[in-house]
């Protein structure tokens, strides 16, 4: 589309004081307007499944978005935009949405990170997990007077046929139950969910059902938001997000993935191991269909070799039975609703959970910090998950983000070393993920962006 395309806000930045507007169009020439443009074009590619965003930016290299001032706020110019993001030369409303959305977090919100310091506190554990709530709350993710209802969703962007139709019979059965789907916003497992959601929801007569998406700027630009999610919220980095969606969920379901899923329950674990949080109930549910019933043995063998028999008992797993997961996150449900009330904490947002900073903290993974990993046997249980957790974060990054495609092309693969005990197993599940192709999207060659090391 050669066109220009002039859009306003409708749901978000919609009332902005002088100082807001600013904020936006002093941002034009910047780092961050240059993340907002990958990132909206993403958005206006909504429903086509890629994991590369040289791809995308390739394809469209005229594609630009300006932020404009006028008298009552702001508009946006669009130009050169994909055709599909149209229909009879209207924008697709749902599109036109989530891009405010994204000017809202990346611009707005980053530009209070780097700028206001009396805004953040990015020095303490309290201060990051209260940005990660200002966050949510000024994308209004956060709604009172509702009880518990949401299920986060996680697996893999790289999954076959069934195991996608699979996770769709699973949101069906959750949407029949009234229950909302948030997920990370792309393709696959993340996708399936939420559109069986919507059939249920249908059914049911639910008129408000949340589709919410969570990511990050390095994960959006690659892969594109599903067409179902209706409420996106861009985080500023891979540890936030892991955070959000820890402390809006009410239950987790896993379906199969691969180093991307494998590192969120490292993070998830990792949490639920530290003694605060023994008592805390946490309803997470690994599932998918009889065809996937080797990939969680193989989990479940590694989170045993690496982890633990304690580690093995945070959580379920339920082969083939859409109905039965969906009962068992109705009863989780109960005694989250039961412990909430207890301690006088909200249902929006899981304020009791304790996380530390390790886990908060954005890991950069440059080669150098790769390699100086501590991945020992003698580190306490929830200490090595979290180091093992940014060892495969690190993997996710050389997968599928830019900038670090670009440095491994330029100094070779990560070097990841540590105990053999631990090297062994993770060596042989990452092995497993490269034989079921569940590092890249089918019809993607996939060349491994690190190199496992065993020590003593």
């Amino acid at each position: 589309m050669d066109k220009q395309l002039l859009i306003h806000p409708e749901k978000f930045l919609t009332v902005l004081s002088h100082e807001e507007i600013n904020i936006l169009c002093n941002n034009r020439h910047s780092e961050l307007y240059e993340m907002f443009r990958r990132c909206a074009l993403a958005v206006l590619n909504s429903g086509i499944e890629i994991d590369d965003s040289q791809f995308l930016l390739k394809q469209f290299h005229n594609f630009q978005i300006n932020i404009l001032q006028q008298d009552r706020g702001i508009k946006l110019e669009i130009l050169n935009a994909p055709d599909h993001a149209f229909v009879d030369g209207q924008i697709i409303k749902g599109i036109q949405e989530l891009i405010f959305s994204v000017l809202r977090d990346v611009i707005y919100v980053n530009d209070k990170l780097n700028r206001d310091t009396g805004h953040f506190d990015l020095s303490s554990s309290m201060g990051i997990t209260d940005t990660v709530f200002r966050i949510l709350r000024n994308a209004q993710i956060l709604l009172p007077h509702r009880k518990p209802d949401l299920v986060v969703c996680w697996g893999g962007h790289a999954i076959g046929r069934e195991e996608y139709l699979y996770s769709k019979k699973v949101g069906y059965a959750l949407g029949l139950r009234n229950l909302n789907i948030c997920t990370g916003c792309g393709p696959g497992a993340m996708k399936g969910p939420m559109k069986g959601a919507t059939i249920g929801h249908a059914k049911q007569r639910v008129h408000d059902g949340r589709y919410i998406g969570i990511t990050e700027p390095g994960i959006i630009t690659a892969e594109s938001p599903n067409p179902i999610v209706n409420e996106l919220v861009i985080m500023p980095d891979i540890e936030k997000r892991l955070e959000a969606f820890i402390r809006i969920a009410h239950a987790i379901i896993i379906f199969p993935g691969g180093v991307g899923t494998t590192e969120e329950i490292l993070y998830l674990l990792g949490i639920l191991l530290h003694p605060k949080n023994k008592n805390l109930p946490f309803p997470l549910i690994l599932t998918g269909p009889k065809s996937s019933e080797s990939y969680f043995l193989k989990l479940h063998h590694f989170i045993e070799q690496i982890l633990g028999f304690e580690a093995q008992q945070r959580y379920k797993i339920i082969i083939n039975d859409p109905e039965s997961v969906a009962k068992e996150v109705l009863q989780g449900m109960e005694d989250v609703k039961k412990y909430r009330l207890l301690k006088k904490d909200a249902f929006y947002f899981n304020w009791q959970i304790y996380i530390e900073e390790d886990f908060q903290k954005p890991f950069i993974p440059h080669h150098e910090n790769m390699a100086q990993l501590v991945l020992s046997k003698n580190l306490p249980a929830h200490e090595l998950a979290s180091n093992l957790r940014k060892a495969f974060s690190g993997i996710v990054a050389g997968n599928v983000k830019e900038q670090y495609i670009q440095l491994i092309q330029e100094l070779g693969p990560y070097e990841i070393q540590g105990d053999k005990r631990i090297m062994r197993p993770v060596n042989e599940l990452l092995k497993f993920f490269v034989k079921q192709k569940r590092m890249k999207l089918p019809g993607n060659t996939y060349h491994p962006c690190y190199q496992i090391k065993k020590g003593a």
